[in-house]
C-alpha cells in the first residue's frame, strides 16, 4: 500500500512539473531551428504605458505563430507573449513603465515548439507620463467650503481630473471627488471646518485610465465664524420686561443675532429672537421674573460665533414689599388702621375690606389711590366682622401682596 501511495504521488508531480513548462508567457530554453522562416521588418509605436508592434506576416504551413520577447537590456529578453495564430501582423504589449527604454525581439514557432532565428533586437522607449493641469487656484474666505478651480487640459486623451486634499494636521492625500469631462474646470469643496487651512492637488486621468503626476500644491482656508459677541448686558429693574444689550461685532457682514433664552442658568438653550441691532426688549408680563440669555452674531454667509460659556441674568422688577400694619383702633364708631412702609418704593396705597354678615353673604369693598399711611372707616355696622389688607403700589402702578390681615367686629 505504501509503494502505492509512492507512485500516485510521483505521478502527480511529473504531472504538475510538466504543466507548469507548458505555461505560456514562463521564459524556457528556446530549441533554434535555423530552418524556420525568420520575422523581418518590425515596426513600433510607443505610447505612455504599451508599445504597438507590426511586422511582415510570415505565411510559411510550418509556423503556427509568433514568440515575443521582452526586456530591459540585449542580454535580459524574456518572453512576454504567444501570438498563436501565422496570420496575425499586430500585437500591443500592455502595462509598461512611462518614459521607459526596452528592448523586444521576435521569433516564429512550430508545432513541436522550435523557434527560428529571432529578430533583430528593436530598441523602444515609452513616452512620458502625462503631465497634470498647467494651472491651479484654490479661493479661500468661503464658508464651509474652498473653490478650486484650474486651466483645462489640452491633451484630448483626458476624460476626468482626480481632486486630492490634505491636512496640516492629517499630511496624507486623499482622493475627494473626481470631476469629469476634459472641459471643466471647477470644483466645491463642501462641508469643512471653519476657519481651516487645506492643501490640494489635481490629477489628470486619460480615457485609457492612465494617471498623471500630481500638479503643484495650492492652499486655502476657509472663512472663520465670527467673533464671541462681547459686553453683554441684562436688566433687573425694569416693569414686566427685560432689555439686553451688547457691543456690536467687528466683522462688516454681520446680518444679525440670535438671542437666546432659558429660565435655567445651565443646560440648553435655543433661540428666541433674531435682532438686527444691538439691544433686544424682552417683554415678559410677570414681575420678578428672571430669565439667562446668550446672544451669537450670524453673517451673512450663515456663520454664527460661539455662545458665552455662561449666561448673563436679567429680571423684570419685583413686587412692592407688603406693608406692615402697627395699629388697629376703632374710635367713634370708626376703625383707624396705620401702618408702615417695607420699602421705599410706595407712592400710594390701596385698601381691600370684606363684610362678613354670614357664611355666604360676603361683600368685598376697595379703596384706591391712599397717599397717607393711615385708613380711617366710618362705614361700618356694629355685629358685623370685617377683615383689611393693605397694598403697596408703586410709580409703576406694580401692586405688592397683601399685609397681613387683621379682623374688627363692632360691639351692639
Amino acid at each position: 500500500m505504501k509503494k502505492f501511495y509512492q507512485i500516485i504521488l510521483l505521478s502527480f508531480l511529473i504531472l504538475f512539473v510538466s504543466g507548469c513548462a507548458k505555461r505560456p508567457g514562463v521564459a524556457q530554453k528556446p530549441k533554434i531551428d535555423p530552418s524556420l522562416p525568420k520575422v523581418e521588418q518590425i515596426r513600433v509605436i510607443a505610447d505612455i504605458t504599451s508599445v504597438a508592434f507590426e511586422w511582415d506576416p510570415v505565411y510559411n504551413e510550418r509556423v503556427e505563430g509568433y514568440y515575443l520577447y521582452r526586456g530591459s537590456s540585449y542580454s535580459k529578453l524574456k518572453r512576454v507573449a504567444v501570438i498563436e495564430d501565422r496570420f496575425s501582423t499586430h500585437y500591443v504589449d500592455k502595462d509598461l513603465k512611462p518614459n521607459t527604454l526596452y528592448f523586444y525581439r521576435m521569433s516564429t514557432y512550430d508545432k513541436e515548439g522550435r523557434e527560428s532565428v529571432p529578430s533583430d533586437v528593436v530598441r523602444v522607449k515609452t513616452l512620458p507620463l502625462i503631465e497634470s493641469v498647467s494651472f491651479i487656484e484654490a479661493i479661500s474666505h468661503l464658508p464651509r467650503r474652498v473653490k478650486i478651480i484650474w486651466r483645462p487640459h489640452p491633451n484630448s486623451r483626458v476624460k476626468e481630473y482626480i481632486i486630492e486634499r490634505s491636512e496640516q494636521d492629517d499630511p496624507k492625500w486623499k482622493e475627494i471627488a473626481v470631476v469629469k469631462n476634459r472641459l471643466q474646470a471647477e470644483y466645491i469643496d463642501k462641508d469643512l471646518k471653519d476657519n481651516h487651512i487645506y492643501f490640494y492637488r489635481i490629477r489628470v486621468r486619460t480615457f485609457d485610465g492612465i494617471v498623471s503626476s500630481p500638479s503643484k500644491v495650492v492652499k486655502a482656508f476657509t472663512k472663520p465664524r465670527p467673533k464671541m459677541v462681547k459686553g453683554l448686558k441684562a436688566t433687573k429693574d425694569l416693569p414686566k420686561k427685560i432689555i439686553i444689550s451688547w457691543e456690536p461685532n467687528p466683522e462688516k457682514d454681520i446680518d444679525h443675532y440670535n438671542v437666546y433664552r432659558s429660565p435655567f442658568s445651565y443646560g440648553f438653550v435655543i433661540v428666541h429672537a433674531k435682532v438686527k441691532g444691538t439691544k433686544y426688549v424682552d417683554l415678559i408680563g410677570e414681575d420678578g421674573v428672571k430669565k439667562f440669555y446668550k446672544v451669537t452674531a450670524v453673517d451673512k454667509d450663515g456663520l454664527e460665533s460661539f455662545k458665552q460659556d455662561v449666561p448673563v441674568m436679567g429680571s423684570t422688577l419685583p413686587k412692592p414689599q407688603p406693608p406692615i400694619i402697627v395699629s388697629t383702633n376703632i374710635n367713634d364708631q370708626a376703625v383707624v388702621i396705620k401702618w408702615k412702609a417695607s420699602d421705599d418704593r410706595a407712592v400710594k396705597y390701596m385698601v381691600i375690606k370684606e363684610e362678613k354678615q354670614g357664611i355666604l353673604d360676603k361683600k368685598v369693598y376697595k379703596y384706591k389711590n391712599i397717599l397717607t399711611t393711615s385708613f380711617v372707616d366710618r362705614s361700618i355696622v356694629p355685629g358685623v366682622k370685617y377683615e383689611y389688607r393693605v397694598y403697596a403700589i408703586d410709580k409703576y402702578q406694580i401692586i405688592s401682596k397683601p399685609s397681613e390681615p387683621v379682623e374688627v367686629i363692632i360691639k351692639k
